[in-house]
């Protein structure tokens, strides 16, 4: 039987200069203001390696089905992100080796998978950044139980809309919306100077409480 498929036209593609420039903030100083559109811990990278910012792609598959992973992967362009929904499925890997030759042959930057992956040293060899909630030796395979191409998806908790910004780096993968990063690049400038004279002052000798403000108790620092 054969499952229904929703597959709709590929997301604009955010321009390479904002994703260079959202690739250099790392999650971490985003995540001091915004409160947003963070993928749960669980969700880490498979090995080491530089921040990676890209568009979203969205992609849901059916447990134990692929079939549309590989009409996807044919799609991909310089700088996309796969982003991954396996409808809470974590038994059945649906990125391996082949498949992950597939997306970098297409200039994928990235791909983020809401489940776990299979191949881990061969994954480790081909080096495309991946992002995962572990590994598993059971795969899926080609079964047409259907899926959505391009449709909103959940990725770890996170909504992740086809045309947005992925930023993944070590300490988790941020879904932001591409009209929102010319602001977040801004936050972030202001917070790196805030941290630079911080750091200046904590080498100079000053305690925390002599550097920052007094709040009145029970506030936020």
């Amino acid at each position: 039987m054969t499952g229904a498929l929703d597959i709709r036209p590929m997301p604009a593609s955010v321009d390479a200069g904002l994703l260079a420039g959202i690739a250099r903030v790392p999650t971490s100083t985003i995540g001091h203001a915004r409160l947003w559109g963070f993928c749960r811990g669980d969700l880490r990278p498979l090995f080491d390696g530089p921040a990676v910012a890209g568009t979203a792609v969205t992609l849901a598959l059916p447990g134990p089905d692929g079939a549309l992973l590989h009409h996807a992967l044919g799609l991909l362009r310089p700088g996309d992100v796969l982003a991954i929904d396996r409808l809470h499925d974590d038994v059945h890997a649906c990125i391996g080796g082949i498949t992950a030759r597939a997306a970098k042959a297409r200039g994928a930057a990235a791909i983020v998978v809401d489940g776990p992956v299979t191949d881990s040293m061969e994954l480790r060899e081909i080096g495309l950044p991946i992002w995962c909630r572990g590994t598993s030796p059971r795969t899926t395979r080609r079964l047409g139980l259907g899926g959505r191409l391009n449709a909103t998806i959940s990725v770890a908790g996170a909504v992740v809309v086809p045309g947005d910004i992925l930023l993944c780096d070590m300490d988790g993968v941020l879904c932001l919306p591409a009209a929102d990063a010319t602001e977040e690049l801004a936050r972030a400038a202001a917070h790196d100077a805030r941290e630079a004279a911080i750091i200046a002052a904590l080498d100079a000798g000053k305690t925390l409480d002599e550097i920052l403000p007094a709040l009145a108790p029970g506030a936020r620092r």
